[in-house]
Formats: structure tokens, sequence, C-alpha cells
């Protein structure tokens, strides 16, 4: 009995959060409905829709991994097949840590989406449940590599891209911090027929070699 009232009380969270994504795509519906919405609106709306969408699928993810057969009571990570759809990470030859991604970044206007860095917190859980240990760098530099082509490509500017959700996912788990002197990044494009995004965290003092391995042997950098 008590494990039906936890599940109710979660289905009613869940319901109350795509409700709310339920009346802000009706908003925008409303507003299409009225002529050409005003320049900019659109896509706020547009934006507060995608982060009620993104906010209820790390809910439901969270939900269905706590009442999970064989999960423990404190609802720990089972091996979860989605995760091999959203990307993978491993620790490669070098050291360096490395996260595919099988999209590209999404667009953020004003904040990190959820779901990005639920999913490589997600990947990095599922590295360690294979055994492997984490590095861990105190100056780190952060390379951030979409591969995609012009017709491919979701975002043209590399500020109006979300990479910030990256080093958020990452601090205090695998770099001590963020700040300037901690942390170097650097967004870069491959043209690719493949959509992906390749995240690299490395020893600052291994940048050199980073871009070396990756302008004459790129296959190097991940299996």
């Amino acid at each position: 009995m008590p494990m039906f009232k936890s599940i109710k009380n979660d289905m009613k969270e869940v319901q109350a959060t795509t409700f709310e994504a339920y009346k802000a795509s009706g908003a925008i519906m409303a507003m299409l409905d009225g002529g050409v919405p005003a320049p900019g609106s659109l896509a706020d709306a547009l934006d507060k829709m995608s982060a009620q969408y993104e906010g209820g699928v790390v809910a439901l993810r969270n939900i269905c991994e706590k009442h999970h057969p064989g999960n423990s009571p404190k609802g720990s990570k089972p091996a979860a097949p989605h995760i091999k759809l959203s990307g993978n990470a491993e620790v490669n030859e070098y050291g360096w840590l490395h996260i595919g991604l099988s999209a590209l970044l999404p667009n953020c206007r004003f904040q990190a989406p959820t779901y990005l860095t639920d999913t490589i917190t997600r990947l990095l859980d599922e590295l360690e449940g294979r055994g492997a240990t984490l590095p861990r760098f105190g100056r780190a530099m952060l390379v951030i590599d979409e591969h995609c082509d012009i017709s491919s490509r979701m975002v043209y500017d590399q500020d109006n891209k979300s990479w910030k959700a990256i080093p958020n996912a990452l601090k205090n788990r695998v770099i001590m911090d963020d700040d300037q002197f901690s942390l170097g990044i650097a967004l870069i494009s491959t043209r690719s027929r493949d959509t992906a995004c390749h995240i690299y965290l490395l020893p600052q003092d291994d940048v050199n070699d980073f871009f070396y391995i990756r302008a004459e042997s790129p296959h190097l950098l991940f299996t």
C-alpha cells in the first residue's frame, strides 16, 4: 500500500508538470490564432514550453527508475536502454573523458536545458556502473566538437548554443570548479555527414596533444 500511494503521488506530479506544458502549448496556439505574433514573443513562448516539457521528461525519468523492479528503496539507477540512444561516455587511452551525444546542442536563449544536464549525468553514472573510474581534473580544458554539415546544423551561432549545461553537469564531479582559471572552453565544429556532439575533458597541459591528434588522427580520440 505505501508503494501504491507513492506511485500515485508521483503520477500526480507528472500530470501537473505535463498540464503546465499543455497550457504553454495552448498559449502558443492562441497567439497564432490571433495573427502574426510580435517579434520575439513566439520564440519566448516556445522556450517556455520547451522548459516545461524538459522538466516533465526528467521528472518522469526519475519516477520510472524509482519504481523500477529490483531497485533499492533509495532508488538507485539501473542500466537504462535509453542511455544508449542518448549517447555514451568513456575514459579514453589518454585518460581524457569523452562523452558522445547523438544529437547537436539545442538552442539556449535563457537557461541551460535540464534534459541535457540530466543526460550527461546519467551517462557518467552508467560509466561508473561499468566499473570505470572517472578522472578528476584541477585545471582542465573542455572541448565541445559538433559534427554536422550545413544542411544538418541546428543552431548557427556558437553563442546561442546550450553549452553551459555541460560544465554544470561536470562540476564537482570530474572538475573541481568551472571558473575561468580552472576551466578553459573551446567550441569547435567538424564538417561531417554524421550528426553528433563530442565532448572532451582533459588536463590543460594536454591541449596541444589533443589538437595535434585531432588534426592528424581524429579517429584516435574516441572508440
